[in-house]
C-alpha cells in the first residue's frame, strides 16, 4: 500500500486510529452487554464510554514492551478509564476483538468498492449507449472475424461488472460476522448474549460457530471475489490497450495537455493507464492464494493467518479501490475514432462476410462441405492477392450457379450484423437499453 496507488477514504480504514476506534467500540459495547447481564457494574460500563480513550503512540510504546497489541491497547485504555477498566475484556480473547474489527473494516471497504463499481457501471452504460450502433470489427484470436459494435463491447463489460457487484454484495454479507465467544469459542467465560449484542451494535451478523477465530473460508471468498473483480478490470484494460495500438487506433486513452509519453520519443502517446491497471490487477490477484492458505489453521486457532492479513487486507482493498476509480476515469474520457473503426472494417476487402456467403450457398442447395471449400478458396486469394472478395465471388462459376450478383451484393450489408443489438441491450440494461 503506497501513496501512488492509494485513495484517502479507503486508506483511512486501515489507519491505526480507525482500527483502535473499532476496538474501543467492541470493548465498550461488550461492557454494556455484560452490565445488562449483571456481570459487571453498570457504572463501570458508563465509565468506559465516558472516559475511554487511547493514544496510538502510547499503544505502540507499550507494545514494544509487552509484545502484544491487544494487551497494549487495553493497558492504554485503562490509563484513561481508571479502576473500572478491570471490568473491560471480561471473558474475551484477543481474536474476539481482532476478528470482529477486521469484519467491520472489510465491510467498510466493501461499501467503498460497491460505490466504485456503481460509478464504473454508470460510465460503461453511458459509453455503451453512445456507441450502440458504432459498427466495429469483431476479432477472434486477434484476427478479424465478423462485425460487432463498440457499444456491445461496453455493454459486455457492464454486464460483467454487474455480476461483480452481486458477487461483492454476497462476499460482504459473508464477511460481516462477529465473534465474541472467548477462548476456543465455547462461551465458557462469556454469555452468547454479549456476542449478539455487540454484533447488533456493530452492524454484523453472529458467527454461528467460531473456534476462537472466525472461520477463514469467509475471508478466502471475500478476497477471491476481489481477485475476480481485478481480472475484470484487466479484461477492459487489455481491450483498450489493443484498440490503441497504432495499427488499430480505434480508441485511445485521453492524452492531456502537457502530458509526455516518452523521455526519448516526443511523438509517443502510450496507454499507460490501462497498462498500469493490468499490473494492479496482478497485485490484487496475488492476495487470493494467501487468503486460501489461511483457511487451514491448527486446531481451534493459530496465528499463521495474522501476519498475512495485516498485509494483504489493506493492500488488496486499497489497490482495487484505486484501480476501479482509474478505470472509471479511463472509460469516461476514452476517445473513440469512428473513421479508424470504419477503415478497419474494410481492411480485408469484404472477407468478414464469408460466413453469410457460406450460409447462403447452403440455403440455395450446395452441400456445406462444398460451400465451405468454394468460399475458402476465394477467401485465400484475398489474403494472398489483396483482391475484392465480392468481385472474386461474382467471378466464380460454381457460386454463380446458386447466387446472383444481386444476392451476393445483399450479403455484404453491415446492417445484417446489428439487427439484434437492441435485443442484447435490453437484456443487459432492461427497458432503458
Amino acid at each position: 500500500m503506497i501513496p501512488r496507488y492509494s485513495r484517502p477514504e479507503m486508506s483511512r480504514i486501515w489507519e491505526p486510529d480507525n482500527k483502535f476506534r473499532i476496538w474501543f467500540e467492541i470493548e465498550a459495547h461488550a461492557c454494556d452487554a455484560q452490565a445488562q447481564l449483571g456481570v459487571i457494574p453498570a457504572e463501570a460500563a458508563r465509565a468506559v464510554w465516558e472516559r475511554g480513550a487511547f493514544e496510538v503512540e502510547r499503544i505502540d510504546e507499550i507494545e514494544r514492551e509487552v509484545k502484544h497489541d491487544v494487551i497494549a491497547f487495553l493497558t492504554n485504555l485503562a490509563e484513561y478509564v481508571g479502576p473500572e477498566a478491570r471490568f473491560v475484556h471480561q471473558g474475551m480473547t484477543s481474536s474476539d476483538v481482532l476478528d470482529t474489527c477486521l469484519a467491520v473494516q472489510l465491510t467498510q471497504a466493501a461499501d467503498i468498492l460497491l460505490a466504485d463499481i456503481d460509478a464504473l457501471l454508470a460510465a460503461l452504460k453511458r459509453r455503451a449507449v453512445e456507441h450502440k450502433m458504432t459498427v466495429a470489427m469483431g476479432r477472434s484470436h486477434g484476427i478479424h472475424a465478423e462485425p460487432v459494435t463498440i457499444g456491445l463491447k461496453f455493454a459486455s463489460f457492464h454486464a460483467e461488472f454487474q455480476r461483480n457487484r452481486e458477487r461483492l454484495l454476497a462476499a460482504r454479507r459473508d464477511i460481516a460476522t462477529c465473534a465474541i465467544s472467548g477462548a476456543v469459542g465455547t462461551f465458557a467465560n462469556i454469555d452468547p448474549f454479549v456476542e449478539e449484542y455487540v454484533a447488533g451494535k456493530m452492524g454484523l451478523a453472529v458467527e454461528p460457530i467460531s473456534t476462537q477465530v472466525i472461520p477463514r473460508d469467509r475471508h478466502a471468498m471475500f478476497f477471491a471475489t476481489l481477485g475476480v473483480i481485478a481480472s475484470s478490470i484487466e479484461r477492459v484494460a487489455v481491450e483498450i490497450r489493443h484498440l490503441q495500438r497504432t495499427e488499430v487506433r480505434e480508441a485511445e486513452e485521453y492524452f492531456s495537455p502537457g502530458q509526455k509519453g516518452s523521455s526519448a520519443m516526443p511523438h509517443k502517446r502510450n496507454p499507460i493507464l490501462t497498462e498500469n491497471l493490468t499490473g494492479l490487477a496482478r497485485i490484487v490477484r496475488a492476495m487470493v492464494v494467501p487468503a486460501m492458505e489461511n483457511v487451514a489453521l491448527w486446531h481451534e486457532r493459530d496465528i499463521s493467518h495474522s501476519s498475512v492479513e495485516r498485509m494483504f487486507a489493506p493492500d488488496a482493498t486499497v489497490t482495487l479501490d484505486f484501480a476501479l476509480a482509474r478505470l472509471t476515469n479511463v472509460v469516461d474520457k476514452l476517445i473513440v475514432y469512428p473513421e479508424a473503426v470504419a477503415r478497419n472494417l474494410d481492411q480485408l476487402g469484404g472477407l468478414i462476410f464469408s460466413q453469410r456467403v457460406l450460409l447462403a450457398l447452403t440455403q440455395a442447395g450446395m452441400s456445406r462441405e462444398d460451400a465451405y471449400g468454394t468460399v475458402q478458396r476465394q477467401a485465400m486469394k484475398v489474403w494472398e492477392q489483396g483482391a475484392s472478395f465480392l468481385t472474386l465471388l461474382k467471378g466464380d462459376n460454381e457460386i454463380r450457379r446458386y447466387l446472383t450478383d444481386g444476392q451476393l451484393e445483399d450479403i455484404f450489408d453491415l446492417g445484417y450484423h446489428t439487427k439484434h443489438v437492441d435485443t442484447i441491450f435490453s437484456r443487459v440494461f432492461g427497458k432503458d437499453g
